[in-house]
């Protein structure tokens, strides 16, 4: 953007806020009287003349306010490139939000040939030939994306990503390549979350796989009240004499082992002594000498037979003195029992091992076979955890890590288990790599192969790998082919994995998935986390239904029917509502619910936690569902509990009206203001209200090209007949799907997606499929860089 220096893109908007603000009466016009047509403008003649009668004071090589210099723009720009600014221009003269009423205005005509010279311009990109797909920043596996892969790879349960950081977001999301960086500290992290997995998923030793029974922790009853209880997650104390049993099924007769790790506060002539009982028999009592700093663990094998036992741990001899001649005759005896596991059958064949083992290791090699079945094992799994067949080479590496783990006399299967450790730890596992071939011309579009259109399928409606028939697939190359596309793409919608979409997705782009709002306890004593809870759950069963039932997305702003469980219909006044379960409920026109923008998590989420905030709740409507986000406030601006002339003995609207007459404020909020107050019937945790505290509720506002509305109903109606929501919804699922901001040529990939949509009664499945269907989802712009 020649001369131009914009520190974020919130600054177009306000760079053009700033650009019409300060006009002065006194100039005179120094251009010719602008042509009829739009094509007879020309920008040197008569629009750069346009802008230095109302915009050079404050944005010109003088004075750059909010970084914007428009005397630059010596010649027409290329407008298409610079979409967002010069859009923001053309939606302030057409609404006439500038220039300010209260400033001189440039004649009806005038406003709007440059209007339509701002649309001649934006709309010069031709989209009828080859457009460019862009190209996605080699990214990083995101925490979701890891924990589902390792999931699917592995079958392992374990949160591998429980204790990597939150992921930093771009654009709205948290799966954006450009900041998705890999530092050492978070490759420490992932090395120490590879132990762990690949420790769950592969039994090295054989013992390993026999069943324990747990006989200390919860697994514990006390059977002598408090004389016997519980301490922490395993240990338990016997403070007097008494009994503690743990009942368990045995599967088989057999031999078992008791092992007791145990330790006592040793006082008077004898140590605590601890019985071992079985279905009420005494087999075992041992003198626990051991002591809290060194604790120990006391073993004996027997045989048991099968069905269910009673294992009792007693405590036999109490002991507490204080007034005896000899100081070592003193104390207070006690017994504790650390942790204790009945393991066994010991003379048994061992259970097979868990699934995640078999995945890998399906069975035992051969003798002389390891090295060439660890190759096997290791090339299959490579593959699928790099998402695409890998070479000899790598095979190879992999290969001699098992073998050298052999040769220092591991087993064969912590062999394959350093081999899988080293191929979670790659950077062709940590980061989702699309190779351009090396005969490709820089610059130049590619169409993905299979693999990778499988890898773009998945992690956008999954969150995760392919499976194997993607796989499948793509080895076929049969991905591409219009029927198997979309018929894949129906399939993976309705797999349970898909809630991938609603939580990554619908969760980021509405706000709801980090909903953590805290109102104010006092005046909201009925909101807690049960409540807290059942709104973000709402919110999620609305969009999964749209998704899963194949529905018109402008349902997404107004539907006759949510999503509630007795807790939510109480909070909402709904009648008939029984239990903690989620059910589907019709809404009449009354209760003004329909849709996400009246369902309590979004009126939470956009409310201050003493009160609501028309603001935030405009701010959030432009953003997320319109796609025009306010610029930040200026700074020295203040807030409205700040400001000063604000009566606050009056009503907040009042008040907020009052804020909105400094000038530096006014052209934001006249735009973000009157759609928040069309929602002040709901209070700051979303329930309704009939006033404000002692004031009137006034849910009436103005759009900026003049449509009136009074409350919600009629602003959602007049939103459903505004197409940047389904421009906005489109291209915000287009950013997820790819993993990159939209540019300038990817209007050509909106304008289809949108035009699909239409097509199909704004279904859904549309949406999905115009946006895998793109030329930027199933192509990519190769590096210039091949070095």
């Amino acid at each position: 953007m020649p001369g131009m220096l914009l520190r974020s893109s919130y600054h177009y908007v306000w760079a053009v806020s700033l650009t019409f603000w300060v006009l002065s009466s006194s100039m005179t016009r120094a251009s010719d009287p602008l042509p009829a047509t739009v094509e007879a403008v020309d920008y040197a003649k008569h629009v750069r003349p346009f802008f230095a009668e109302y915009c050079f004071e404050c944005h010109s090589d003088a004075k750059q306010k909010a970084d914007v210099n428009l005397e630059t723009y010596s010649s027409a720009p290329e407008m298409y490139q610079q979409r967002r600014f010069w859009s923001a221009v053309r939606d302030m003269l057409e609404n006439r939000e500038m220039p300010p009423s209260k400033k001189v205005q440039p004649s009806e005509a005038d406003r709007k040939m440059i209007v339509r010279f701002v649309d001649h311009g934006l709309e010069k990109f031709n989209c009828d030939g080859e457009t460019d797909p862009g190209r996605v920043t080699i990214r990083r596996l995101n925490r979701s994306e890891y924990r589902n892969t390792l999931r699917d790879l592995l079958g392992v349960t374990v949160d591998a990503a429980a204790e990597l950081p939150l992921d930093e977001v771009g654009y709205g999301f948290d799966n954006i390549g450009d900041v998705l960086s890999l530092s050492p500290m978070l490759f420490e992290k992932y090395l120490g979350a590879t132990g762990r997995v690949v420790a769950e998923a592969i039994v090295t030793d054989e013992t390993e796989l026999i069943p324990r029974f747990p006989l200390s922790g919860p697994a514990l009853k006390s059977l002598s009240g408090e004389n016997v209880r519980q301490e922490d997650e395993q240990l338990w104390g016997f403070w007097r004499e008494g009994e503690a049993v743990a009942e368990h099924n045995l599967p088989i007769r057999g031999e078992y082992e008791f092992r007791i790790e145990a330790y006592g506060d040793q006082a008077g002539p004898e140590a605590p002594k601890l019985s071992v009982r079985v279905d009420g028999t005494e087999v075992r009592v041992f003198d626990v000498a051991a002591k809290e700093n060194n604790p120990e663990t006391y073993r004996f094998k027997m045989a048991l037979d099968k069905g269910s036992r009673k294992l009792t741990f007693a405590y036999l001899n109490n002991y507490n003195s204080s007034g005896n001649a000899n100081p070592l005759l003193n104390g207070d005896r006690n017994l504790f029992v650390k942790s204790a596991e009945l393991v066994g059958p010991l003379d048994g064949p061992p259970p097979p091992p868990p699934l995640s083992h078999q995945r890998i290791i399906p069975r035992k090699p051969a003798p002389g076979e390891e090295a060439a079945f660890s190759r096997e094992l290791l090339a299959r799994f490579a593959t699928r955890a790099f998402r695409r067949p890998v070479s000899a080479d790598v095979t190879e590496r992999l290969g001699r890590l098992a073998d050298m783990a052999r040769a220092d006399g591991h087993s064969f299967e912590s062999g394959i288990q350093i081999g899988v450790a080293a191929t979670l730890v790659s950077p062709q596992f940590l980061f989702r790599w699309e190779l351009d071939p090396g005969e490709s011309e820089p610059g130049e579009p590619r169409v993905l192969d299979g693999y990778e259109l499988a890898s773009r399928l998945s992690y956008f409606l999954w969150s995760s790998m392919p499976d194997e028939e993607l796989f499948q697939l793509a080895a076929e190359n049969r991905l591409h082919k219009p029927a198997v596309l979309e018929a894949q793409v129906r399939r993976m919608m309705r797999d349970p994995k898909a809630s991938a979409l609603v939580e990554n997705f619908a969760g980021q782009w509405l706000q709801v998935r980090n909903f953590e709002s805290t109102p104010d306890p006092e005046r909201f004593p009925t909101f807690d986390e049960e409540l807290r809870r059942a709104m973000k759950s709402e919110t999620k069963h609305f969009f999964e239904s749209i998704m899963s039932e194949d529905r018109n997305i402008l349902e997404f702003l107004d539907a006759d029917y949510t999503f509630v469980n007795e807790r939510l219909a109480r909070h909402y006044g709904i009648s008939g509502v029984q239990g903690e379960e989620f059910r589907r409920v019709s809404l009449t026109p009354e209760l003004q619910r329909g849709g996400i923008l009246g369902q309590a998590s979004i009126l939470t989420l956009t409310s201050n936690p003493g009160r609501t905030s028309p603001v935030s709740r405009g701010k959030w409507i432009l953003e997320q569902l319109l796609g025009a986000p306010p610029p930040p406030p200026p700074p020295g601006v203040p807030l409205l509990e700040e400001g000063k002339g604000v009566d606050f003995a009056a009503s907040l609207r009042k008040r907020t009206e009052q804020h909105r007459e400094n000038p530096d404020c006014a052209t934001c909020h006249d735009k973000m203001d009157p759609l928040g107050f069309a929602f002040e019937r709901f209070d700051a945790i979303g329930a309704w209200r009939e006033k404000d505290g002692e004031f009137d509720i006034d849910p009436s506002g103005r759009m900026p090209d003049g449509r009136r509305f009074d409350g919600p109903g009629e602003l959602k109606a007049i939103l459903k007949g505004d197409d940047r929501f389904v421009r906005t919804l489109s291209g915000k699922l287009l950013t997820y799907a790819l993993g990159r901001g939209l540019e300038y040529y990817d209007k050509c990939a909106v304008d289809a997606i949108v035009e699909q949509l239409k097509q199909n009664d704004n279904r859904f499945s549309a949406l999905v499929l115009g946006v895998i269907n793109s030329r930027p989802f199933q192509m990519r712009t190769t590096s210039r860089d091949q070095s």
